[in-house]
This record gives structure tokens, C-alpha cells and sequence, in this order.
């Protein structure tokens, strides 16, 4: 009877459990491709460091663990940053030799971040995120309430790292050497440590230490953050890290929103952006700090 019961059922519509198992399936796809292009369009809109939003997203949506989330999220930000220093490099923006230095100090420290990472709770982990999260919103916030300084006025500063009059390339002191191996460095550290890209490192010491315009400041650093991102993700894939399907989707996605959000970037107001990625940054990271001290303290 209960057979017969069964083929009757299979003989119309299809039963409740098997469409509730479809569509358990489908959720991560779909809420994969979500988050995807929400981070991708926030990166479109906000520049690189809005990839930073990528490893929360893999977290807090999907549902994967951060040793997981962490390559996933680099896969993105650093195939979203080769699209634009390849741009950047056909323009002649990229500071090649700047980039390929920094990036080959950060790949050595990004590797010393991704030990650290094994080696700490996953919780403390997520709770450095999130502290790392609050200063990137303070710092927007403070820009966007404050007048950005020209390039122009920004270049008569004194830099340690200066541009040759002759032929415009980087004067490579020792004092330009250090600073860029520092920045380097701590990029690095944080990409291993965290998945973060390291572009809101790099592109404020670039801006404070190089005697180099904006533009040339960002297709350099998006080059660092490439190198360094993809290194680390080749490391992550060797060491037998498997991307599930939602997680080729959030990438495909976060393309898709990154185009989108640099074709719509030109309607927002800089100062907007700015002050609504600072506020998006502080909810994320209360979010995610609250999840991460109940896990803490249960």
C-alpha cells in the first residue's frame, strides 16, 4: 500500500521532501550569486578596498569557515585587481618595478599571515577582522567629511620615495626601499591573516611616502594586490582547499557586480560613496563581531 502510495505520488507532482531538497541546494547558489555581486559592487563603486567585504560575505551568507572563505575571497578580489592593473598597465600607470618589490615582500609575509591563521581560533581570527573593518570605516568616514587634497598640493609635499625629473621613474634610495618593503610587508601579512587584498594599506602609505599621482598610486597597488592575492590562493589550492560551486558562482558574480558598479560609479558623488562604505564597513563588522563573541562565550 505504501508503494502503491509512493508511485502515485511520483506519478504527479513531485513530494514535499524532494523539492525541499532541491531547493536546499539551490539556496547557496543563489545566495552565492547574491553576495557576489553585492561585493563586486561595492569594489566597482568604492575602489579594491571594498573587497574587503568578500570574506564576510563568504562567512555570513554561505555559511563556509573562514580557512574556506579566506581563499575564496582572495580568488575574487585578486582576479577583480588583475582585470584593472592590466588596464592600469596599458595606460601606463602601474609602477612595475614598485609593484613586482612589494609584491615579492608580501608574497614571503602573506605566507608567515596564512601560519598565523592555522594557528589562531578561528573567533580571535574574525574578531582582528572586524577590528580591522572598524578602522577601514573610520578612516572613510574621516575622508568623506573632509576636503580631498589635490594631487598637485599633495606632491609639494616632501616624499621619501621621489619621482626622477629626467625620466619620471621612482629614485630608489635606501629610505624608498624600506618604505616600500614595509608596505609590502604588512599588505601582505593581512592577505595571508585575514583574505583582506591589502589595498586600503597600500594605497594610503603609497599616497603618504611616493611622490606619485592617485591614479598611478591605485593601478600600482591593484598590481601588489593581484601578485600577492593569486599567490596566496595557488598555495590554498595545492594545500587541497576545494571551491564548492557556490564559490565559483560569488566569483563570477563579483565580476559581474564590479563592472557594473564602475559604469554606475560616475553617478555617486565621491563624498557619498565614501561615507556610505564606511557606514556598510561598521554594520559588517558589528555583525560579524557579535557572531563572533557569542561563538566565544557559549
Amino acid at each position: 500500500m505504501q508503494v502503491q502510495r509512493a508511485a502515485a505520488i511520483g506519478c504527479g507532482d513531485e513530494p514535499t521532501f524532494i523539492l525541499a531538497q532541491r531547493r536546499t541546494r539551490m539556496d547557496p547558489l543563489l545566495l552565492g550569486g547574491v553576495a557576489g555581486v553585492l561585493v563586486g559592487l561595492s569594489m566597482g563603486l568604492t575602489g579594491a578596498g571594498g573587497g574587503v567585504l568578500a570574506v564576510p560575505a563568504l562567512t555570513m551568507v554561505l555559511g563556509l569557515d573562514l580557512h574556506q572563505a579566506v581563499p575564496l575571497g582572495l580568488l575574487a578580489i585578486g582576479s577583480a585587481a588583475l582585470l584593472g592593473s592590466l588596464d592600469g598597465l596599458r595606460h601606463g600607470l602601474v609602477r612595475y618595478r614598485a609593484a613586482l618589490f612589494m609584491a615579492a615582500i608580501g608574497v614571503l609575509t602573506a605566507s608567515l599571515g596564512t601560519r598565523l591563521a592555522h594557528r589562531l581560533p578561528t573567533d580571535a581570527v574574525m574578531l582582528l577582522f572586524c577590528l580591522v573593518l572598524i578602522v577601514i570605516a573610520v578612516r572613510q568616514w574621516s575622508q568623506g567629511m573632509t576636503p580631498i587634497a589635490s594631487d598637485i598640493a599633495d606632491a609639494a609635499l616632501f616624499k621619501p620615495c621621489r619621482l626622477a625629473p629626467d625620466n619620471w621613474r621612482f629614485c630608489w634610495t635606501p629610505r624608498c626601499f624600506m618604505h616600500f618593503g614595509a608596505i609590502g610587508a604588512s599588505a601582505g601579512l593581512l592577505t595571508g591573516l585575514l583574505g583582506v587584498g591589502g589595498g586600503f594599506v597600500i594605497v594610503p602609505f603609497m599616497r603618504r611616502y611616493c611622490e606619485l599621482g592617485m591614479q598611478g598610486v591605485v593601478a600600482t597597488s591593484l598590481a601588489v594586490i593581484a601578485l600577492v592575492s593569486l599567490f596566496s590562493v595557488g598555495q590554498a589550492l595545492h594545500a587541497g582547499i576545494v571551491v564548492p560551486p557556490a564559490g565559483w558562482l560569488f566569483i563570477g558574480a563579483c565580476a559581474l557586480g564590479m563592472a557594473a558598479g564602475r559604469l554606475m560609479a560616475a553617478q555617486f558623488r565621491a563624498r557619498t560613496l565614501q561615507l556610505g562604505f564606511a557606514a556598510l564597513a561598521a554594520g559588517v563588522a558589528l555583525a560579524l563581531g557579535a557572531r563572533s563573541l557569542t561563538h566565544l562565550l557559549a
